[in-house]
């Protein structure tokens, strides 16, 4: 309990507040030991996608013989995708999974491995901690810059189209503009404020790429982020929920979380 308590308190900084698998465990393992170290740190500076089948199967069988999921304890306000993480340790006490992957935050790597739909159809996908690192950084320094201005919003003074969403003033904050690179699209994308001080990455041009791509008419009161998920192996990071609104996505009102 101490040990996962550390864990938790480690992740919560860098946040911000079957016979086949059987298969698929020993791909794993002779890559572990064929491609270490050159090849397999080469990977798990790219992606380290090509685990994401070893760790569902996985998971698939560990839900099907316990009837709960392979994940560490959350608070209830932690934001969906980053809620359900998988607690490996958990999946290393049973036969189906025998080594971490390298790219996991577990073994030094930069992704953290959560659940999609959890409660219906548990999906495995990857949280990238590099970006989620970079809005914490800001977060932290809007979060100073508040506390001694009166609660006051370091926002900059152009209109954003929506009261509840502001542009960052980065100069008020003591900082360069900061971009993320997107894991979706590899472009740059902007960070956004809300008005509840929050601190979210602007994830529009890639849903209105992706669904441009895809040819689909968004489905009326849908989570446009579920595009980006069920097309990727990644989730939106530090995100607020998007909505289909003459023909472009934009943030839903409420909060972002």
């Amino acid at each position: 309990m101490i040990e996962s308590r550390k864990w938790l308190r480690r992740y919560r900084r860098l946040l911000g507040r079957r016979p086949r698998t059987v298969l698929a465990i020993a791909c794993f393992v002779v890559l572990a030991g064929c491609l270490y170290p050159d090849e397999l740190r080469k990977e798990n500076q790219v992606s380290g996608t090509e685990y994401l089948a070893v760790v569902q199967a996985a998971v698939d069988q560990y839900v099907e013989a316990r009837s709960v999921l392979p994940i560490k304890n959350s608070e209830i306000d932690t934001p969906i995708y980053e809620k359900y993480v998988i607690d490996f340790k958990k999946l290393l006490d049973t036969p189906y999974l025998s080594l971490v992957p390298p790219n996991a935050f577990e073994k030094g790597g930069t992704s953290l491995y959560v659940l999609v739909d959890a409660e219906t159809e548990p999906k495995v996908r990857l949280l990238d901690l590099v970006a989620a690192q970079r809005v914490n950084d800001v977060q932290n320094a809007v979060d100073r810059y508040r506390m001694s201005h009166a609660g006051e919003l370091p926002a900059r003074p152009e209109e954003t189209g929506d009261d509840e969403w502001h542009f960052i003033d980065y100069k008020k904050i003591g900082m360069s503009d900061v971009q993320v690179r997107s894991v979706y699209s590899g472009q740059y994308l902007p960070l956004m404020l809300h008005e509840s001080g929050r601190v979210v990455i602007q994830y529009g041009p890639d849903i209105a790429r992706l669904i441009d791509r895809l040819g689909v008419e968004p489905e009326r009161g849908k989570d446009l982020r579920a595009y980006l998920v069920e097309n990727s192996s990644f989730v939106p990071v530090k995100s607020a929920p998007y909505e289909w609104v003459n023909g472009e996505p934009v943030i839903r009102s409420g909060p972002p979380w």
